[in-house]
């Protein structure tokens, strides 16, 4: 791959927080990070079309990106910080591994002449 890892890993969680933070202020009631008082995933059950529509699309994304941690944070208002850190700490990980596989997958091949 051309990007390097520590590169790659940087740019995974910003644009994971930057995909948060938009989805949720389009989608939620109110501009937030992560949302609060249960509802994790803004904008799946509104009657209003278009948030309903947008919200089955970018669901599965949500899914992997929030999902696995959501049962973690049942508290109606957990600490910031521990919020921000757990999901940047899951989102490296993830960053890690998909830059891993990617690496296997991409292979480059040098061809001499």
């Amino acid at each position: 791959m051309k990007i390097s890892r520590t590169k790659f890993v940087i740019l995974f969680p910003v644009s994971a927080f930057a995909f948060q933070f938009i989805s949720n202020s389009l989608l939620g009631p109110e501009v937030r990070l992560f949302p609060v008082n249960g509802e994790w995933f803004p904008g799946t059950g509104s009657p209003i079309a278009w948030k309903n529509t947008v919200s089955t699309i970018i669901y599965p994304i949500k899914m992997v990106l929030i999902g696995p941690l959501s049962p973690l944070f049942k508290e109606p208002d957990p600490a910031p910080p521990i919020l921000v850190f757990a999901f940047a700490l899951y989102w490296t990980v993830i960053a890690l591994v998909l830059y891993y596989l990617l690496s296997k997958i991409i292979t480059v091949k040098k061809y001499e002449f």
